[in-house]
């Protein structure tokens, strides 16, 4: 959870190399309370936030990432700031005294104005407008368009976030519904995320939903739909409590209090995580189950992301590799390709494109490229053919057990992955083919002891 080695605070080397203009160094943040009011109709933001961070050095000065609105006012430990510029996404706060090593220090900003999506490499990032409301989507650096944060996906925090806007909307936000109070036309919505959750996890969902209860076990699940989509959502999603028994069964219980799928009144290009809650898009929504893998993929992220975060975005894979595999084993369990006939499809077809993509380092330009997901998929089942199922999955659950809630690189899997092994050099053999070379690896066929 810590930061380390990312930098002096401020300088633009403290974020990841993939995102080296979004993460500060000198600190890690304990908590953001966050209190926004939106107005739908003129997409108008005023929020305040209160940061609880811990100096990991004597500070002098230190950075937040803040882009798109405007700052009225900073305080840090209840001192109004005057010494404090905003520019190019960077607030740079001098603070009227040195905060020391260790010591805790609270910072309070004000700030407003009309957010919009970040340009990035990879689209638009963060705060967006739908036709009737509001979606969020930050990963990998998007955060920083509602709320100034250290924008590093190693820094987690506990959240509490407030949303103030008009009634006829119903506010979505991570975690447990604390309160909702109505106020003549506006209502006020406050959520409190207490599992430690990374900067592009956070959320803001608004729109004109139904709220449908879906299940209260193994873990409580709603969903917010709008008007004229349930009987269709109810098809489409009619086998996602399946999946979840199956992944609590598979990777270990559930990590959060509760999931919450979204499905928002506009068509969206591919579905959104977020810490304890999935965002679809009304295409996604068809009545013959056409987007089921991706329901499985979603949810899977729940464990694989959201609860074990990547230390760094160069190991993206185990995100996005379980993520996928999750929907083969899911296909499998479902009646559909069995995970070896996936992996056999799967890898055929990689055979066929560019061997340029290195899965342990992909680089900012394809760490969410299509061969990145088939490629760390089928590297967990080499993995799993070697080991066989009852080794491979118990891995598996202590991989979410051991790390649950926390930051994790590829190398923490590969060492605790040896602990199960026969053969640790072996292992270790198969993990540098699939992550540390270009060329892909032919499959391979070790008998193993099927998942019974």
């Amino acid at each position: 959870m810590v930061l380390r080695g990312h930098g002096q605070p401020g300088d633009s080397s403290a974020g990841d190399p993939y995102t080296p203009h979004h993460g500060n160094g000198g600190y890690h943040v304990e908590s953001y309370e966050l209190d926004l009011d939106y107005r739908v109709n003129s997409n108008r933001l005023s929020g305040k936030a209160s940061i609880t961070a811990v100096a990991e050095q004597a500070l002098t000065r230190f950075a937040l990432d803040l882009s798109g609105l405007r700052v009225s006012k900073v305080a840090v430990n209840g001192r109004r700031v005057s010494r404090y510029t905003h520019r190019a996404g960077k607030l740079h706060i001098t603070p009227a005294s040195t905060l020391m090593d260790g010591a805790e220090f609270t910072v309070d900003i004000q700030y407003a104005g009309n957010p919009k999506p970040e340009d990035s490499p990879w689209g638009g990032l963060g705060w967006d407008e739908l036709t009737e409301g509001v979606i969020v989507a930050s990963q990998p650096s998007g955060a920083a368009t509602w709320f100034p944060c250290n924008d590093h996906p190693a820094d987690k925090a506990h959240y509490r976030i407030t949303i103030t806007t008009d009634s006829p909307y119903y506010a979505l936000a991570n975690g447990r519904l604390v309160s909702r109070r109505v106020k003549a036309s506006r209502t006020t919505w406050v959520y409190d995320q207490a599992a430690p959750m990374a900067t592009y996890l956070a959320t803001v969902q608004i729109g004109r939903y139904d709220v449908q209860d879906l299940a209260a076990a193994p873990v409580t699940t709603r969903a917010l739909v709008p008007p004229g989509e349930l009987r269709e959502f109810k098809h489409d999603f009619g086998r996602q409590q399946d999946m979840m028994k199956l992944f609590c069964q598979l990777f270990g219980s559930y990590p959060f209090g509760g999931y919450t799928v979204v499905v928002t009144d506009d068509d969206l290009e591919i579905p959104l995580e977020a810490q304890g809650v999935s965002i679809f898009g009304s295409n996604h929504v068809d009545g013959r189950r056409t987007s089921e893998r991706l329901v499985a993929h979603e949810l899977a992220h729940q464990w694989f992301g959201n609860s074990l975060t990547p230390s760094a975005w160069k190991d993206i894979w185990l995100n996005e590799g379980f993520a996928c595999y999750a929907e083969w084993l899911w296909s499998e369990e479902s009646g559909g390709l069995s995970a070896d006939q996936q992996v056999t499809k799967a890898h055929t077809r990689l055979r066929g494109l560019p061997q340029d993509l290195l899965l342990s380092d992909p680089g900012p330009e394809l760490m969410f490229d299509d061969r990145l997901y088939k490629r760390g998929a089928i590297t967990l089942h080499a993995v799993r053919q070697y080991l066989g199922d009852e080794a491979f999955f118990d891995l598996l659950r202590t991989w979410t057990k051991t790390y649950r809630h926390g930051s994790v690189s590829t190398a923490d899997f590969r060492s605790l992955a040896t602990t199960f092994a026969p053969d640790a050099d072996v292992l270790d053999a198969l993990f540098t083919s699939w992550l540390d070379g270009y060329e892909l690896p032919a499959l391979p066929r070790a008998a193993r002891k099927r998942r019974s």
